[in-house]
């Protein structure tokens, strides 16, 4: 199997950026040709043909809510683009908006006319800000070329897409606090029901979608689902783009098929460790995601191989640690990220990071107790359980991996009080 394919990251290489005359000779509008001439049933059918998971993290059936919000009716539906991208080590969105930014537009339109809506967003948070200028030159250009904007293509269907900047949370990955932070209060999740799609921007049927899960509408619709399914496992279809990063040598955004090995990621695209120093771990799929030992790099890249391990595939960055990274630190770092990313709003998330930093800072002064183990695998349990959101749901998850994988060296570190622990 290849360890890299360009299925929707083709024009990386080619300097497109905002070159719309340069996208358009590459192919570029294609697919929305396509999707005018033959309606949104056939959009959304070749999106379910294709198997399209969301590639924000949640892995959802895209075509589900391209057709829950094309059935919805409304005389006013709003689309978002979810630029947010707050996660340590993910920067493959950012990539795909600088890189490639029309595949994206273009999927935003293909997705407005397949749902009905005529008014979009892209959200993007404030440290984009050259994002952002990129953008609203793209758009421009797209408007001045008849691909935006009124009777688009001579079909009657009017669309615009307009960049909205935000503060910028990692809770802004939730929906419901997305919607929360375009209305101009706290990025803080709400009470699921009603659901955005329901009720959402400007109380309104809204869609928010992944800046990955739209380029990728472009690239099916413009290639077809046939040439997509090629790619990949039976369960696993196609390819996803990852952000790699840490103690490799080629850091950088690649395109992989589902089926490749860590390995194959980390010494074929990455070019190996650095320093040709050992290899400890990796972090796949964000900072809310599990540890996978060394020992673990055969495991296929695929939501189905992950899952029996109970790891995560999430937004899909990948974190390569060497021997010179100590253990209890990463996870330290970790989970100050999420406490201080925490909105406050629920008690277990609030207190509940914050004692798991207490903890894990006391082992890694070598003042820690064996007991401390359980209690951060209790509190851990906890906070999943009962927190309100995503962000209180899975912050712990990279630490309960390590007690899980590496209970032994947790007691041996902690009696030694080695801080060079493995």
């Amino acid at each position: 199997m290849k360890v890299s394919n360009k299925f929707v990251t083709d024009n990386f290489e080619k300097n497109v950026k905002i070159d719309i005359d340069k996208y358009i000779e590459l192919g570029g509008f294609v697919a929305l040709k396509k999707a005018i001439s033959n309606g949104s049933e056939f959009v959304i059918n070749e999106i379910k043909k294709a198997n399209l998971l969301g590639r924000g993290g949640a892995a959802y059936p895209t075509w589900k809510k391209l057709e829950a919000a094309h059935n919805r009716v409304s005389n006013e539906k709003y689309l978002i683009c979810n630029a947010d991208e707050g996660e340590p080590g993910t920067f493959k969105d950012r990539d795909l908006l600088i890189l490639d930014p029309y595949k994206v537009i273009e999927g935003m339109i293909i997705t407005g006319f397949t749902i009905g809506s005529s008014e979009s967003y892209i959200y993007v948070r404030e440290e984009y800000d050259y994002v952002q200028l990129e953008l609203n030159k793209a758009i421009k250009k797209a408007n001045e070329y008849g691909y935006l904007g009124n009777d688009i293509l001579g079909s009657g269907f009017n669309f615009n897409i307009h960049v909205h900047t935000g503060a910028g949370s990692y809770n802004c990955g939730e929906t419901t606090a997305l919607i929360e932070s375009m209305h101009g209060r706290s990025c803080r999740s709400r009470l699921k029901i009603p659901r955005v799609g329901e009720k959402g921007y400007k109380g309104k049927p809204t869609l928010i979608n992944n800046v990955e899960t739209l380029a990728y509408i472009t690239a099916i619709i413009q290639k077809g689902s046939d040439e997509y399914i090629k790619l990949g496992t039976d369960k696993s279809i196609g390819t996803k783009v990852i952000a790699l990063c840490g103690n490799v040598v080629n850091s950088g955004t690649y395109e992989v098929p589902f089926g490749v090995t860590i390995n194959e990621i980390i010494n074929n695209l990455g070019g190996g460790i650095r320093n040709n120093n050992k290899v400890k771990f990796v972090q796949a799929g964000g900072a809310s995601c599990s540890i996978i030992p060394a020992e673990m790099f055969d495991l296929e890249y695929s939501y189905e191989s992950f899952k029996e391990k109970d790891f995560q595939i999430g937004s899909g960055s990948m974190v390569v640690c060497d021997e010179s990274i100590k253990l209890i630190d990463y996870l330290l770092a970790t989970q100050k990220f999420f406490m201080n990313e925490s909105c406050g709003k629920c008690t277990p998330c609030r207190e509940g990071n914050k004692r798991l930093v207490e903890i894990l800072t006391k082992i890694s002064n070598g003042n820690g107790k064996v007991e401390d183990i359980d209690k951060l695998e209790s509190l851990s349990l906890s906070i999943k359980r009962s927190s309100l959101c995503g962000l209180g749901q899975t912050s712990p998850n990279a630490l309960l991996s390590v007690i899980k994988n590496y209970r032994d060296d947790c007691i041996m570190y902690i009696n030694k009080g080695d801080i060079n622990e493995r």
